[in-house]
């Protein structure tokens, strides 16, 4: 009769369970209060970080962290597009009396402001 095996072990402070086909899986959680909700420019550093850092990818998803600092990045992204917008459209000299008068070139003037503050905002904080 061979060895029974231990349904679960603790190693260095890791727990593993037994799994039907005899290997052990560590018990592997997020921590309580990092369950962050992650939106477009977060899920696009996360992208990035798992191909071009990884190192840095694990460690940050190996303390429990990588969650809460994508759901930053993007909160952090938004704001910044938000600023570069109004900052744009100030120095283009966008108004709400040009929205008033033709409508059509406003929204064609402001999709060209938003999609360039988004290019900065990516080439500055996503792929970084």
């Amino acid at each position: 009769m061979g060895k029974e095996l231990a349904e679960v072990i603790e190693e260095n402070g890791i727990v593993y369970h037994l799994k039907e086909n005899g290997c052990y899986y560590p018990d592997v959680r997020l921590p309580e209060g990092t369950h962050y909700t992650i939106g477009k420019y977060g899920l696009m550093r996360w992208e990035y970080l798992l191909i071009n850092c990884r190192s840095g990818y694990i460690q940050m998803l190996l303390d429990g962290k990588l969650n809460e600092y994508l759901h930053e990045v993007d909160e952090e992204c938004h704001a910044m597009i938000e600023l570069l917008v109004e900052q744009m459209k100030a120095g283009a000299g966008i108004t709400e009396e040009l929205k008033a008068v033709n409508q059509m070139e406003w929204v064609r003037l402001m999709n060209n402001i938003r999609i360039t503050a988004e290019e900065v905002v990516q080439r500055e904080m996503i792929y970084v």
